[in-house]
């Protein structure tokens, strides 16, 4: 069975191939579907799960191949929740750069204000069937006062998990892949395609 994964990020390709390994599929990129680069959806939905179902749709029926979309965030409770469903736009392509100024906007705030979360949905959208799955994973934490690791990708230099104790640029592929947003989304993708 092939899955095309509505996103160029190679990143999120191996995050999405590691947890659904031992399953008979293969996860592939638009690029490899013959899908231009410059195919692009408009994220206008108001939740994480609107916009997971808006991209897995887009790509599904342009494809009509089974898409598998992913819309995750950041949400900090010091910011009121920002920057949330726009944490891409928020980085307007330069992660380090939104780290800092997360970093600035938490400057000489204490770590028990500091408390954030991960979330992330993920859709499934089949379309010859029409049928359109979602699956939640979230992970609980707190912005660090500094970037933290090499790893990850994204926000994950500045986001401690509460339960690795660490950054998720500081944690191995494997202890990432056990507690993040993503992992647990993508887990319970894994269960539902095992009782297919």
């Amino acid at each position: 069975m092939k899955i095309l994964l509505a996103s160029q990020n190679q990143d999120k390709l191996k995050e999405t191939q590691s947890i659904l390994q031992g399953l008979s599929l293969k996860v592939l990129l638009p690029s490899q579907v013959g899908l231009s680069p410059d195919f692009d959806v408009a994220e206008t939905g108001k939740t994480f799960k609107q916009n997971a179902v808006i991209k897995a749709k887009a790509y599904g029926d342009k494809t009509k191949l089974l898409s598998l979309a992913d819309d995750s965030g950041l949400i900090i409770d010091y910011l009121n929740g920002q920057p949330g469903i726009h944490s891409a736009r928020f980085a307007q392509g330069d992660f380090s750069k939104a780290c800092q100024k997360i970093l600035k906007l938490l400057k000489n705030v204490p770590q028990e204000k500091r408390t954030a979360r991960f979330i992330c949905t993920i859709a499934l959208y089949n379309p010859q069937t029409k049928v359109v799955k979602t699956f939640t994973g979230k992970t609980q934490g707190w912005i660090a006062f500094k970037p933290q690791g090499k790893g990850g990708f994204g926000y994950d230099p500045i986001y401690i998990s509460n339960d690795l104790n660490k950054t998720f640029a500081q944690a191995s592929t494997k202890e990432k892949n056990k507690f993040s947003h993503r992992a647990q989304a993508l887990k319970k993708l894994k269960n539902y395609l095992q009782k297919k």
